[in-house]
């Protein structure tokens, strides 16, 4: 990394689809990305957020996150840093019209790196209790929407076993990276 490049810092939960559009495109970029899980422990993105960003003072920085934290704002206020926009990375992904459509129809999205450790998500977040778990995404999700992008490889059998650990059926959504690509160039337009 030369600290006279871009950095783009953030959540690694498309972290394949990021490095595809750098390569693609020849930006002129880094990248430093921080675990996908973090979002669901506000206080571990806060502070692994923080010492990211402190790892990397005196770089012209972007923050690749939606409002995935109450504070994010703050945070990359204070750190004098913007971010890209967009509510979260499936918005960032899709678009906000397919997002917020998806969203209405009943989806829970779910990609590939939280297809595969969707168990150990749910235990962290929700306990141990599968009744829960039904209940819980049952009661306002109809299925899930699990995001295929030309970066994310086969993951059917890891979307397969989260459906049957919620009970929800699974709608699959092919997605080009037109509008990722997008918000990206917007970002580092803005930086």
């Amino acid at each position: 990394m030369s600290k006279d490049r871009l950095l783009l810092l953030g959540c690694g939960i498309l972290h394949e689809e990021i490095k595809f559009l750098i390569e693609k495109n020849g930006w002129p970029l880094d990248t430093f990305f921080l675990d996908s899980t973090l979002h669901i422990d506000f206080d571990a993105l806060s502070k692994n957020l923080m010492f990211a960003l402190a790892k990397h003072t005196g770089r012209k920085t972007i923050i690749f996150y939606g409002a995935c934290h109450p504070l994010m704002e703050k945070i990359l206020d204070d750190a004098k840093v913007s971010r890209t926009t967009g509510q979260n990375c499936v918005e960032m992904l899709l678009g906000y019209e397919r997002f917020t459509g998806e969203l209405s129809k009943g989806a829970f999205f779910l990609l590939k790196d939280w297809a595969r450790r969707f168990e150990v998500i749910l235990k962290k977040t929700l306990g141990d209790n599968e009744a829960i778990w039904k209940a819980i995404y049952q009661g306002d999700r109809k299925y899930l929407a699990c995001i295929r992008t030309p970066c994310s490889g086969d993951f059917a059998a890891e979307a397969e076993a989260a459906g049957k650990m919620v009970g929800l059926p699974l709608k699959w959504m092919d997605v080009s990276l037109e509008h990722l690509e997008l918000v990206l160039q917007a970002a580092m337009t803005k930086s």
